[in-house]
């Protein structure tokens, strides 16, 4: 189970600091996948490279995260040495381009495990039947990364970031390159890691709510560097309470509904700049429901059973 509280990353510029993830709480229990999701700049791939990767310019200012009730020590870069790949791991965005060029396959995951302190004779025969798992032969292990497809790439990153069966496991937005077939493979089988116990839980990151449908057992809305909302998908997804999670379900196209029936609606303005975000909500500036109460920090309100919202204008089960 992961713990995270009060958890503050900002990014430190020439002009100050980007409060990029600000005052964030959540968690992530065992067996569970947790999607997470908003648009581009919300700090969610932020979130999930900090609890795993923080380096500058990114810099911890305060919070505190535990991993099965061991606190991580995500503000010391060497001491989650002892943590990363092992029991916390990632899928990283852009991860067809995380392999080594110059290195085939198999040669490349010796030197990742060596480096872990990891003999890779000890855990050859998981990563044959890893790769078998997600479609891939073992071919592949003698072979350079220009050599695979974009899929297959992804593939081999998946298998490298669960070879030790990871406690965590942070899928970031590891869809947004593949086509729509080749996403859906590569969804079905990150879910299996979760549902085959590979994995004991998962956060999944991405900007497209239709995804987390299909495979989330929570979804997690972020907007500028805050929770906006937390539910169970069914809870979120047909009973969404925050005006900003509203707005994002209805900018998504409907299947077999034209658009001369029904226009996307979009939502108007931009993000505020989080180099000085505004006091109170940070969504009010786009917010058609917007009150005076708006310019003070938004409260956390409980709709039902596991689902809360953060937003004034939310009654508690609505």
């Amino acid at each position: 189970m992961l713990r995270v509280d009060n958890l503050k990353l900002y990014y430190k510029t020439l002009r100050g600091f980007v409060k990029a993830v600000d005052d964030v709480s959540f968690e992530v229990r065992d067996e569970e996948l947790l999607g997470l999701a908003g648009e581009s700049g919300c700090g969610k791939s932020t979130l999930g490279n900090g609890l795993i990767l923080l380096k500058p310019p990114l810099n911890y200012f305060g919070g505190d995260v535990q991993l099965d009730g061991e606190k991580l020590p995500i503000d010391d870069f060497e001491k989650m040495n002892d943590f990363r790949f092992k029991k916390i791991s990632i899928i990283p965005q852009y991860a067809m381009d995380a392999l080594n060029p110059t290195k085939k396959l198999g040669t490349y995951v010796s030197d990742v495990l060596i480096s872990k302190g990891i003999e890779p004779e000890s855990v050859w025969d998981r990563l044959i039947e890893r790769l078998k798992y997600v479609n891939l032969s073992e071919k592949v292990l003698k072979m350079y990364p220009i050599e695979l497809s974009g899929g297959m790439k992804q593939r081999a990153v998946m298998v490298i970031s669960t070879l030790l069966n990871p406690s965590l496991l942070i899928a970031d937005e590891i869809t947004s390159a593949l086509d729509v077939s080749t996403q859906k493979a590569v969804c079905l089988m990150i879910k299996g890691f979760k549902d085959d116990g590979i994995v004991k839980s998962m956060i999944f990151i991405t900007h497209d709510l239709s995804v987390l449908y299909q495979i989330a057992d929570r979804i997690m809305v972020m907007y500028a560097g805050k929770v906006a909302e937390i539910g169970r998908t069914r809870q979120l997804i047909e009973n969404p309470a925050h005006p900003y999670t509203r707005m994002l379900l209805n900018s998504l196209p409907e299947v077999g509904v034209r658009y001369t029936e029904k226009l996307l609606t979009g939502i108007a303005g931009q993000p505020p700049q989080l180099l000085n975000p505004p006091t109170g909500c940070r969504f009010k500036e786009r917010c058609p429901l917007r009150g005076k109460e708006c310019d003070e920090e938004p409260p956390k309100v409980q709709i039902e059973e596991d689902h809360v919202a953060y937003c004034w204008k939310v009654n508690a089960n609505a």
